[in-house]
């Protein structure tokens, strides 16, 4: 087994997919005993992603009884390319990351992930503690902020539909940037190196409890609506007799057997559909980054 980090940028050009499909067809071609998965950049730092995400990958393997690589991306929407070229078959990845897929190269959710036993979590911004935010987003206009990459659901997208659907352009209200992961979003916030910043609050907290920010490092200045936890993809085309072995696998784990397998606060799985996802597909049609069918 071998891990590797992987980074795509958000638009594929005729010319990489031209150079990408030989090694997309001979990676589909491969031995139906290795399988190829794949995470996005829920931690830190690859190698913190990988300690907290193997487990649960190991278990797919042996319950399906193949071998395995598993595909660390450093950004959202790289895992969605990833999928797309063939390059995983299997991969657990974000609502917005999971659309991009499904639009790229049809990639199908087959279940969405539980925390603390729920299938959903919330977009958030962050302040520094110290901001005087009375009225929200009018006290902020003109304040720096930071946005995560555009793969990204709650870092990206949400905020961006939130903003639009209140015919606000971030780019001219705030001093704008993009591009940033979770917890480096976070940290600039808590080290002041910014004023705000997008997240999700299944990230604040776990930075909070693993001690990378304090406590009242950052406050919360908005909260979006619920939304579908992130999913567990299959590519277009992969095995249907494995798609079930791992559908059934992720489904069967109790939430005492997520205490070993999952990450924490992670408790197991419910099924999902692509339908389980129209929101959010929905969000990216209003923000012109997709096209309705």
């Amino acid at each position: 087994m071998r891990v590797q980090v992987l980074r795509r940028g958000f638009v594929i050009s005729a010319v990489a997919c031209a150079l990408l499909a030989p090694l997309a067809i001979g990676q589909q071609a491969q031995a139906a005993d290795k399988v190829r998965f794949a995470v996005g950049p829920f931690q830190p730092t690859p190698g913190d992603t990988k300690k907290a995400y193997e487990p649960f990958f190991q278990h797919l393997a042996k319950a399906m009884g193949v071998e395995y690589d598993l595909v660390v991306t450093t950004d959202w929407a790289g895992i969605a390319t990833a999928l797309a070229n063939g390059q995983a078959d299997v991969a657990w990845m974000g609502p917005w990351g999971y659309v991009l897929a499904n639009k790229e190269g049809e990639a199908q959710a087959i279940a969405t992930v539980k925390y603390d036993g729920k299938p959903f979590y919330h977009a958030i911004i962050v302040g520094r503690p110290d901001l005087k935010i009375a009225k929200w987003p009018d006290d902020a206009k003109g304040m720096s902020i930071s946005f995560a990459d555009r793969g990204s659901t709650s870092g990206w997208l949400i905020p961006t539909w939130w903003f639009k659907i209140k015919e606000i352009d971030p780019k001219s209200f705030f001093k704008y940037r993009e591009g940033a992961s979770h917890p480096a979003n976070e940290t600039a916030v808590a080290n002041g190196q910014v004023d705000l910043a997008t997240d999700y609050d299944r990230n604040l907290n776990s930075m909070i409890e693993r001690n990378l920010i304090g406590k009242d490092a950052v406050k919360i200045v908005w909260t979006s609506d619920p939304l579908p936890n992130d999913a567990l993809v299959v590519r277009k085309g992969f095995d249907p007799t494995l798609t079930e072995k791992v559908r059934q696998a992720a489904l069967a784990i109790t939430e005492n057997d997520a205490k070993t397998i999952m990450p924490v606060h992670y408790t197991g799985w419910i099924a999902a559909t692509h339908a389980s996802y129209k929101m959010i597909e929905d969000a990216g049609i209003a923000v012109g980054i997709i096209k309705p069918k």
